[in-house]
C-alpha cells in the first residue's frame, strides 16, 4: 500500500466490548451532546432575539457558541452511532472531514477567545474609546478574521496530515480521527512532518497566549485602580467567565499535547480525549451564563 487512499476506511477505538456498555456509552454521550447543543443553541437564540445583548461582547459570544456547536457535532455523533450500531468503522473521507473540522473549529475558537480578550481589555482599560475601537464593522472584521484563520489553518494541516502515506494499519487508538494517531501509521518517517506541525501550532498558540496574558496583566492593573469595591467586583465579574473558558481550553489542550508517551495507554488516552474535546464544549454555555445578568434575563425571556 503506497498511499493513504489505499485505506477506504479506518477503525476507531471502541469505548466498550459488551453490548450493555456500548448502549451505556451511547446514552451518556447522547446526554452530554444534548446538553451542549441545548446550551449553545439557547445562548445563540437569546443573543439574537434580545436587543440588550446586541453589543460586541455578546456578538463574539454568539460566534463562540456557534463554534462550540460545530465542535461537539464533529466527533460525538459518529462515536454514538458506532456504539449504537456495534461498529468501529469510519470512511476515509469521513476521517479527513473530522480532521479538517477539528482543526478549523478549535483553532478558530482559540483565535476568537484571543479577540474576546481584546474586547475585555478595551472595555476596562479604554472605556471611553470602546464604541470607536469596537464598532460593528470592527467586530465583524475581527470575527471574520478568526473564522478565516481557522479555515486556512485547517486546510494546511489537513493537507499536511493526509499527504503522508498511511499503510501500516487502519486501526486508530482513539474514538475520533486524531492526527497523532494517524501519523503513527505512516509508511515513511514522519519526524519532519510532526516537527513542522508542532512548530506551526506552538508558534500560533504562543503568540495568542502571550497576547492574552499581557492583556490580562493590564486589565488587572486597571481593575485594582478602580476606587469603589462595587466597581472592582463588576469588572472582575465581566472578565471571569472569559478567563475561565480560556483556562479550561488551554489546560485540557496542553495536557493532551504534552502528556508523556511513557504514560500513554488506551484507557487514559480515551479519558484525556474526552476531557479536551467534549467537556469544555459542554460547560462553556454554563460558565458564560452563570454570572451574566443580561444573558440570564435574555434566557428567561425565551
Amino acid at each position: 500500500m503506497s498511499n493513504s487512499s489505499s485505506f477506504s476506511e479506518f477503525l476507531l477505538l471502541a469505548f466498550a466490548d459488551t453490548r450493555e456498555l456500548q448502549l451505556l456509552h451511547f446514552l451518556l454521550f447522547l446526554g452530554i451532546s444534548l446538553a451542549a447543543v441545548l446550551g449553545s443553541s439557547l445562548i445563540i437564540t437569546a443573543i439574537a432575539c434580545d436587543h440588550r445583548t446586541h453589543t460586541p461582547m455578546y456578538f463574539f459570544l454568539l460566534n463562540l457558541s456557534l463554534l462550540d456547536l460545530g465542535s461537539i457535532s464533529t466527533t460525538v455523533p459518529k462515536s454514538m452511532a458506532n456504539s449504537f450500531w456495534n461498529t468501529r468503522a469510519i470512511s476515509f473521507f469521513g476521517c479527513a472531514a473530522q480532521v479538517f473540522f477539528l482543526f478549523f473549529l478549535y483553532s478558530a475558537e482559540f483565535f476568537l477567545l484571543t479577540v474576546m480578550t481584546y474586547d475585555r481589555f478595551v472595555a476596562i482599560c479604554r472605556p471611553l474609546h470602546y464604541g470607536i475601537l469596537l464598532d460593528s464593522r470592527a467586530c465583524i472584521k475581527m470575527a471574520s478574521a478568526a473564522w478565516a484563520s481557522g479555515f486556512l489553518y485547517a486546510v494546511l494541516h489537513t493537507g499536511n496530515t493526509f499527504s503522508v502515506p498511511l499503510c501500516q494499519s487502519n486501526v486508530l487508538k482513539q474514538f475520533f480521527c486524531e492526527v497523532p494517531q494517524l501519523l503513527k501509521h505512516s509508511c515513511s518517517d514522519t519526524y519532519l512532518k510532526e516537527v513542522d506541525l508542532c512548530a506551526a501550532t506552538l508558534s500560533v498558540v504562543f503568540g495568542c497566549f502571550l497576547f492574552i496574558v499581557l492583556s490580562y496583566v493590564q486589565i488587572f492593573r486597571a481593575v485594582l485602580r478602580i476606587p469603589s469595591e462595587q466597581g472592582r467586583h463588576k469588572a472582575f465579574s465581566m472578565c471571569l467567565p472569559h478567563l475561565t473558558v480560556v483556562s479550561l481550553f488551554l489546560s485540557t489542550g496542553t495536557f493532551a499535547s504534552l502528556k508523556p508517551p511513557s504514560i500513554s495507554f488506551p484507557a487514559l488516552d480515551l479519558v484525556v480525549a474526552v476531557l479536551y474535546s467534549v467537556v469544555p464544549l459542554t460547560v462553556n454555555p454554563l460558565i458564560y451564563s452563570m454570572r451574566n445578568r443580561d444573558l440570564k434575563d435574555a434566557l428567561k425571556n425565551l
